[in-house]
């Protein structure tokens, strides 16, 4: 720790003065704790001693978990390469099995070292394999930064300044059934790109018609049906390694990535079956490399990747289903005779709280000095902020801040979870009192 202390004293004002400052300030102003300083049985604790409980979803099985640390040791600790000049690597060969066996249904991965890059991979093997212009998703989506995924993005602040965009792109109306058999009518949809349970876009799920016509629609014209499970998946809705298992068919690619690397090495996976790959890039011999990338297929990750995946029994999936049920319930209960309160939503440790906005003119980011801002609520930030004293970590979806999202570790303890409520209940007290 000492050949670290310069860093953790300083590197906060340097990531300001060299990185972005504008996230720096943004973090600033909701008070968020910014100065970690160490990680200690899972938890944060920043440089006034208050212990941290991260609802990021990340870091589904805690800060530095000792299991996959220990694994990461012991790979540098030997002499094996991590990168390999042909690009044929041992152990991603060995995650990609272990991957598929756990899975089921697919034997074939790509492997990046984010979610934007499993999403690209997937879009541009549907174009491979199609040869069909049209890639379609779902209003409220949230796929990543890349041009692809930034494609799929709502209208503003994480698109408008990129347009114009991927062409081919389009967007139809969250769930809308009508809409999506529109779509197909063209009979140029090389895919449709879907969460499960859009994160970013309130937490929402998709309607089991809606999934069924997807499911049923993609099949009859040829078109790829892809689930993003970057934050659904490895377990995250209790309902099975994968949200995607109960569907009327299962996804013909699968995109993982945040708690895929134990939450310490940067990992993501495009989960499709060989013979959809090798229709798409086995015609020419070279095509086999059309898409590629330098880092995504280190060893060093992928010996996180296998250390997770010994974590993700289904005694654990189990837990993280009857855990989530507890919390909703508790939830419900505590925060229901508030006014602002409306419903929790989500599955599993992916929970989302939605509040009303209050009715007061001065509860404005326009009355706080950010009229860019006006059309956002504040009810959610200002629980939020309520909560980071309390030791709780949370954020507000992107897409819609009357909600803030809940994905906390895994094996978190039910006694954490009722302090957790019953700060939630204060905090959304303290924003009704306000009104």
């Amino acid at each position: 720790m000492d050949a670290f202390d310069d860093i953790l004293r300083d590197g906060f004002d340097d990531y300001r003065a060299f990185v972005n400052p504008l996230i720096a300030q943004r973090a600033k102003l909701a008070r968020e704790p910014i100065r970690v300083v160490r990680a200690e049985g899972g938890l944060l604790v920043d440089s006034e001693g208050l212990v941290i409980e991260d609802f990021h979803g990340t870091q589904a099985f805690g800060h530095r978990n000792p299991s996959v640390a220990r694994e990461v040791r012991a790979f540098l600790d030997s002499d094996a390469p991590s990168w390999y000049p042909s690009r044929v690597n041992p152990f991603a060969g060995r995650l990609a099995r272990r991957l598929c066996e756990r899975a089921g249904h697919y034997d074939n991965v790509f492997f990046g070292c984010t979610g934007s890059d499993a999403v690209e991979a997937s879009l541009k093997l549907a174009r491979a394999l199609t040869r069909k212009p049209v890639l379609v998703g779902l209003t409220g989506a949230y796929h990543g930064c890349s041009y692809g995924s930034v494609s799929f993005m709502g209208e503003g602040y994480l698109r408008d300044p990129f347009v114009p965009l991927l062409q081919g792109a389009t967007s139809i109306p969250f769930g809308d059934v009508d809409a999506l058999a529109r779509v197909f009518a063209g009979g140029d949809v090389a895919a449709v790109l879907v969460e499960p349970i859009q994160g970013e876009g309130g937490v929402r799920e998709l309607p089991p018609p809606f999934v069924e016509a997807l499911c049923d629609l993609t099949a009859r014209h040829g078109a790829l049906l892809i689930a993003d499970e970057v934050q659904t998946g490895v377990g995250r809705t209790g309902r099975g390694f994968l949200a995607t298992e109960r569907w009327p068919r299962r996804p013909d690619v699968v995109l993982l990535a945040k708690q895929l690397g134990g939450g310490l090495l940067p990992l993501s996976a495009m989960l499709t079956r060989r013979d959809l790959f090798v229709r798409a890039y086995g015609s020419q011999f070279a095509a086999g490399e059309s898409h590629n990338n330098t880092m995504g297929y280190n060893a060093l990750s992928a010996v996180a990747g296998l250390a997770t995946l010994d974590l993700i029994t289904d005694e654990l999936i189990a837990y993280v289903r009857e855990t989530g049920a507890y919390l909703r319930e508790r939830l419900e209960s505590a925060l229901r005779p508030n006014r602002l309160f409306r419903e929790v939503r989500g599955a599993g440790l992916m929970l989302g709280v939605q509040l009303d906005p209050p009715d007061h003119p001065w509860l404005s980011f326009e009355h706080f000095g950010f009229p860019d801002l006006a059309h956002h609520s504040v009810v959610s930030p200002l629980v939020c902020h309520r909560l980071y004293r309390r030791g709780f970590f949370c954020f507000t979806c992107g897409h819609d801040w009357t909600i803030f999202r809940l994905q906390p570790r895994f094996d978190i303890p039910r006694d954490t979870l009722d302090t957790f409520v019953d700060a939630a209940a204060e905090a959304l007290a303290y924003v009704e009192g306000l009104t």
